[in-house]
């Protein structure tokens, strides 16, 4: 059983958090709008920004990775990899078209208390985390389809070697 290199797990482990973070940012608040001096009246989730597109792309990331890890070509760890990048790319593409044009813009409030205030979108946890996520996501997937196909593929490392040599003689028998 050979050792895996220290650097693609923490490569893995890191696209692995940058996608929790991604999924968690879809359910928590992105913005709070608050009138000058006040305190926040109401709150903007990522589903109203974007709908769920964030969390299908931390899901699908999730799904490459584990496609990647366990895949037993070079050739469909190579394209996972590039894939789970791509993702982060897309999400951090949606992060800074549709989110970050919003952030401290200040608008027109219709309250049920007072008609028309102003109000500034503040950035809250939400923000902050599909930032962290889209942002990790993607240079950590980058890095990781970089590395190259053969280093993805750590679970083919705890394969013992008579047993691949076996199993293709079996199929091309």
């Amino acid at each position: 059983m050979s050792r895996v290199p220290r650097t693609e797990t923490l490569l893995v482990l890191a696209c692995a958090a940058a996608s929790a973070m991604l999924a968690a940012s879809q359910f928590t608040n992105l913005f709070e709008l608050t009138p000058p001096g006040g305190e926040a009246i109401s709150a903007i989730e990522a589903s109203d920004q974007h709908g769920y597109a964030t969390l299908v792309l931390a899901v699908f990331s999730l799904l490459l990775l584990v496609i990647g890890i366990t895949a037993r070509g070079e050739a469909v760890a190579h394209v996972a990899a590039f894939a789970v990048a791509a993702c982060g790319v897309v999400a951090l593409l949606i992060f800074l078209v549709v989110d970050l044009p919003d952030a401290n813009n200040i608008g027109t409030l219709d309250d049920s208390t007072e008609s028309f205030i102003d109000a500034k979108a503040e950035p809250v946890a939400g923000f902050w985390l599909e930032l962290a996520g889209s942002l990790a996501l993607a240079v950590c997937g980058a890095a990781l389809a970089t590395a190259g196909p053969e280093r993805l593929n750590l679970l083919e490392r705890f394969r013992p070697k008579g047993q691949e040599g076996s199993e293709r003689q079996a199929a091309d028998g």
